[in-house]
């Protein structure tokens, strides 16, 4: 009894209803008038009849339309709910594991992690703090020593493991002319890096306050967005000597260099410091070039030290000191 009754108010019931209703009422009200015929009278009711019945066709399409919609978004969600569960799941283990004895075993769960950057943006920024922390990781190297010693096939094997964190670093940072992406971070506060090649990225604030950088290091190019502090960094020996490649850079925001110690070469040419640049107590053992170089707010050289040739930016000469040093003043 209950079925029958939902039958009757169901939409499909009064469909029906409404369209026979239509129909003989319509032909009805026609046949009272002598001019038309009975055919035509059927006629015009059962397309009037047939309309009810095509609008009803075109509400009930909308309605699977919609339910199939919200199905969809049913299972799409769920699917992100699966695809962050397995992220999730892949970016633990891959931590997990570069802590693993085998040098082979850290360097595929990097590789995993930077897999995982690529396929998911939103895990770029933490993959990037991730390798950042293993190269903050206390390291050295016999060949870092001013006396080197014999090869360590242990510290070298951690060596090729650390040179696979920062090449993978470079392959995740946008190019510098890439400003559809963000300008990710780097925290490298007293890392050991030899041959840092970050040239022609675009990045936001990096720190490398008190870092080691052994051999030659690349920041041609670059864009930093963000502020850059290389406070009492270092450049030294590897297996070259520790030359820093400098040109052609963009620096917005404040680049520190304030007791940065350069050992070799360190060239400036071309680069622009559009807000302060601080070079206070900073010491150039090796050729300084800032030719070409630009400055915005300030260009600090209070305390620095120069013992070789300099190519001082436009506006400035080099001087040179009793005590074998070179300054920089103001043309």
């Amino acid at each position: 009894m209950k079925r029958l009754r939902s039958g009757f108010r169901s939409p499909l019931f009064g469909t029906i209803a409404i369209a026979v209703v239509l129909l003989l009422g319509i032909s009805i009200w026609l046949l009272t008038d002598s001019r038309t015929s009975r055919s035509d009278a059927l006629r015009t009711g059962g397309l009037a009849g047939a309309s009810v019945v095509a609008l009803y066709a075109l509400w009930l399409n909308d309605r699977r339309r919609r339910v199939e919609e919200a199905r969809q978004e049913i299972e799409r969600r769920r699917h992100d709910l699966e695809t962050n569960r397995i992220s999730d799941e892949r970016f633990a283990r891959s931590v997990e594991l570069l802590g693993n004895d085998a040098d082979q075993v850290r360097v595929g769960a990097m590789h995993a992690l930077a897999g995982l950057a690529r396929s998911r943006a939103g895990y770029t920024q933490t993959v990037l703090d991730v390798l950042c922390a293993y190269l903050r990781r206390p390291f050295t190297h016999p060949r870092f020593g001013k006396t080197p010693n014999p090869e360590d096939p242990e510290a070298e094997r951690e060596l090729q493991v650390r040179l696979t964190a920062q090449r993978l670093i470079h392959d995740l940072l946008p190019p510098h002319d890439d400003t559809g992406r963000p300008s990710y971070d780097l925290d490298l506060t007293g890392a050991a890096l030899e041959y840092l090649d970050l040239s022609g990225r675009r990045m936001g604030s990096v720190i490398l306050r008190y870092t080691y950088l052994h051999s030659s290091t690349n920041l041609s190019g670059c864009v930093f967005t963000g502020p850059v502090w290389f406070t009492a960094a270092t450049t030294g020996t590897g297996r070259l000597s520790g030359r820093f490649r400098c040109s052609g850079t963009t620096f917005r925001e404040r680049a520190w260099f304030s007791g940065t110690t350069f050992n070799s070469l360190a060239d400036f040419t071309g680069t622009a410091f559009e807000a302060e640049a601080n070079f206070k107590d900073a010491t150039f053992h090796g050729e300084a070039r800032f030719a070409e170089a630009t400055f915005g707010d300030a260009f600090t050289l209070r305390g620095t030290t120069f013992h070789d040739d300099v190519e001082p930016p436009e506006g400035w000469l080099a001087e040179e000191q009793r005590d074998e040093t070179t300054k920089l003043r103001r043309a």
